[in-house]
């Protein structure tokens, strides 16, 4: 069994700066991706940034140049710097984590409980 416990969220002016962070544990071999999404009331799940364990990252169009996702590969850690925070960042932010585990073929998926960040005046 795998999971992932996330800290770091919070209230915070617009402009202003957050840093979320995840760390896996469990019975884990190695772990692909891991990531970050968020959901808005009302609207769907959607990647926020992800990377790899060779380095390779992915964000969203929304966040270029603001946020800033880094990775532990050997503590299983993922955080994800988030800078000049608007309104719109506002929703629950979740850890994903794309996991090879001991005496498990295959890699799966796995989740955060989520972490609220809200940015307000």
């Amino acid at each position: 069994q795998v999971q992932l416990v996330e800290s770091g969220g919070g209230l915070v002016q617009p402009g202003g700066s957050l840093r979320l962070s995840c760390a896996a544990s469990g019975n884990i071999i190695s772990i692909n991706v891991m990531g970050w999404y968020r959901q808005a009331p009302g609207k769907q799940r959607e990647l926020v940034a992800r990377k790899t364990s060779s380095g390779s990252t992915k964000y969203a169009d929304s966040v270029k140049g603001r946020f800033t996702i880094s990775r532990d590969n050997a503590k299983n850690t993922v955080s994800l710097q988030m800078n000049n925070l608007k309104p719109e960042d506002t929703a629950v932010y979740y850890c994903d984590a794309e996991v090879t585990e001991v005496a498990r073929v295959g890699s799966y998926p796995y989740w955060g409980q989520g972490t609220q960040v809200t940015v307000s005046s």
